[in-house]
């Protein structure tokens, strides 16, 4: 099989040696390149492996430290996709021209689920590797400074702000203590879980602090969607696909704008963007670990049992990223969070016993 038909049955071309240029692969120099004059390695033999930007630096790690301990296994083949596609694409169907693994900034919906089994996608299994912070940045030198709210960030960044047309043009115009700066933010797209994470943990919160559209929720949900999920889709919120280097790029070089992305890009990047503080919290290690930082979020990937012992290198890779989440570990170092040994053990305990998901887990 050749490494472009991997992925055949599903929309996104993932190891089409056209478009290598969008594919990142464990171990660095990839022998799958065009006109290397390297051999190709049989698709059967790589990880396929999709879904969340923010996950992906994480993922990509794992894979080269297990790359380099094994330098016989196949290069991994990674590709950030977002949450939301990349379940999607997950979910398409089992076998080899299939994904073994997806990548998700948030977990895998009932929905979602549920439309893996149509797909006759059976035996899931769900690990949390860690945390991540939503986090609102400008640049370093000069970059606008915001005292930060949910409440103000659904006022700038909503659609229909407590179901109004949004007209917001100014932050001013949302908070009289906020500068009169215009608005600009660059955030990620419909297909990223960071974005969903950026609604639930943002917008959401934000929208109830209104009462009467805080009882929309029970009383009439497609108002209560569209008033408190929708973000506006002028130039005042830039949807900038899943390119998170690229948000910090624009923010970095634009003083008056504001970016959205995950912690670990925050870190990253340190020395050219800073963190707002949102309801008065920093975004840092110490603050989404516990939770006290109000848009922390868990951070999972979701494997295929069926392709355990089938993959070659499926069963090493799982443990490879539980050798690496810890606190003190090499994903730490690279800016994830680590969940709490509590939870760490019970990702562990998921990966030895193959723990599989059912439709009772998101009761």
């Amino acid at each position: 099989m050749s490494v472009s038909s991997r992925f055949s049955k599903v929309t996104v071309g993932i190891r089409s040696a056209a478009r290598v240029s969008t594919i990142v692969a464990a171990g660095g120099a990839l022998a799958l390149l065009a006109g290397c004059g390297e051999p190709e390695k049989d698709a059967g033999d790589a990880l396929a492996i999709i879904g969340s930007s923010t996950v992906f630096p994480f993922a990509q790690k794992v894979a080269e430290d297990l790359k380099a301990a094994n330098p016989d296994m196949a290069a991994a083949v990674i590709q950030s996709t977002g949450s939301g596609e990349g379940i999607e694409t997950f979910c398409a169907g089992q076998g080899p021209e299939t994904a073994d693994v997806v990548n998700s900034s948030r977990r895998m919906t009932i929905e979602e689920f549920n439309r893996c089994t149509s797909n006759g996608v059976n035996g899931i299994i769900e690990i949390e590797v860690g945390r991540d912070g939503i986090a609102f940045a400008s640049a370093l030198e000069e970059g606008i400074d915001l005292n930060l709210t949910r409440a103000n960030v659904y006022r700038a960044i909503a659609a229909m702000p407590n179901g109004q047309s949004q007209a917001a043009l100014n932050w001013s115009d949302v908070d009289g203590s906020l500068p009169a700066e215009p608005i600009i933010v660059y955030g990620p797209p419909g297909s990223s879980g960071t974005r969903d994470a950026l609604l639930e943990l943002v917008l959401e919160p934000g929208c109830k602090t209104n009462g009467a559209m805080a009882a929309l929720e029970s009383s009439d949900k497609e108002a209560y969607e569209r008033n408190c999920h929708a973000l506006r889709s002028d130039s005042s919120y830039i949807d900038q696909g899943e390119q998170d280097d690229l948000i910090v790029r624009k923010v970095a070089s634009n003083p008056r704008a504001v970016g959205v992305f995950g912690y670990s890009y925050l870190q990253k990047n340190a020395g050219s963007v800073k963190a707002l503080k949102l309801d008065g919290v920093l975004p840092t290690a110490a603050t989404i670990a516990d939770g006290t930082y109000p848009a922390s979020r868990p951070l999972f990937i979701y494997v295929k049992k069926a392709h355990i012992g089938v993959t070659p290198g499926l069963d090493l890779y799982l443990a490879q990223w539980a050798k690496s989440w810890g606190a003190d570990g090499a994903l730490a170092k690279i800016g994830l969070v680590a969940s709490t040994a509590e939870t760490q053990s019970k990702s562990k305990a998921a990966i030895e016993a193959k723990t599989v998901l059912s439709a009772a887990d998101f009761e």
